[in-house]
């Protein structure tokens, strides 16, 4: 295809939003739009950029926008390992969670904003979204990058050690070895905590938490592997780790303080265990 003839940005950008939202598995019409209005671009840093295959990286041929509208990570940090990570992946995830207006959300891992910008769309009018970067130095480009965002706060610091506001969403992107327990008392009636759950090297899956009225329901929903979340990722704190198929078999969290691990135990913790019967079982 001619430069005389390629299909404008505008045209790609709006085809990778209708592939987002056939990643979300959702029929929320709010998510394609989301998708479509945040600009991949403005949270990559000026290109041409660094894009991750399998463990090393590629430059793309120029800075063209068309490059990052694939399914693909950009290094925003590669002596770190830290990328803006897979569209597929975090749509899906945005799915799952299914984010509403006036909600309040904790982004644990902003990396530079671009998916911190897309919660904050999504919970518009009325939601507020607390993006939490441990890095200074992406936690400043998150703040420049969401300066024009009037209903994101952002902080540089360590979310496993920070006392959260109440909220409705917990979005985390970073691999823990179980959720802090300060994640789970954070969160309202209905609340949502979904984090990567790397629970070994073998075990990684993102998993959805939802606080009911009897409790935690947790429920794995794919392959999920993201760089360690400091403060989470200490696996000395595990005293039983699941296999794979125990880790999918998940449906429920219990805190240790209100009921000891029982024969459902498949991954047991600290302050905390996974179980493999549902809640009121």
């Amino acid at each position: 295809m001619t430069a005389d003839n390629r299909a404008s940005l505008d045209e790609i950008r709006s085809f990778h939003a209708q592939m987002m939202m056939a990643a979300t598995n959702s029929s929320d019409e709010r998510l394609e739009q989301a998708f479509h209005l945040i600009r991949r671009e403005a949270f990559m840093g000026p290109g041409p950029w660094h894009i991750r295959v399998n463990r090393g990286y590629l430059q793309t041929p120029s800075d063209d926008p068309i490059y990052l509208y694939q399914n693909v990570l950009v290094a925003l940090n590669k002596s770190k390992g830290i990328n803006n990570g897979e569209p597929f992946l975090h749509a899906a995830f945005l799915g799952a969670v299914a984010a509403k207006p006036g909600e309040t959300v904790v982004h644990i891992g902003t990396g530079t904003g671009y998916y911190t910008a897309i919660l904050s769309t999504l919970v518009t009018p009325g939601g507020h979204v607390h993006a939490v970067e441990i890095d200074e130095a992406l936690a400043e480009r998150t703040r420049d990058n969401l300066s024009s965002f009037e209903n994101v706060s952002v902080i540089c610091a360590d979310a496993t050690a920070l006392e959260l506001p109440e909220t409705d969403l917990i979005y985390v992107n970073a691999g823990a070895v179980a959720p802090p327990v300060s994640w789970l008392q954070a969160l309202r009636p209905g609340g949502r905590i979904i984090l990567p759950w790397q629970a070994n090297d073998k075990v990684g899956l993102a998993v959805l938490i939802s606080r009911k009225e009897q409790g935690f329901s947790a429920r794995a929903l794919m392959p999920a592997y993201f760089i360690p979340c400091i403060g989470a990722s200490d696996r000395a704190q595990s005293t039983r780790t699941p296999n794979g198929g125990e880790a999918r078999s998940i449906q429920s969290i219990w805190l240790t303080r209100d009921r000891e691990p029982d024969e459902t135990a498949v991954a047991v913790y600290r302050d905390l265990w996974f179980s493999n019967a549902a809640l009121g079982a």
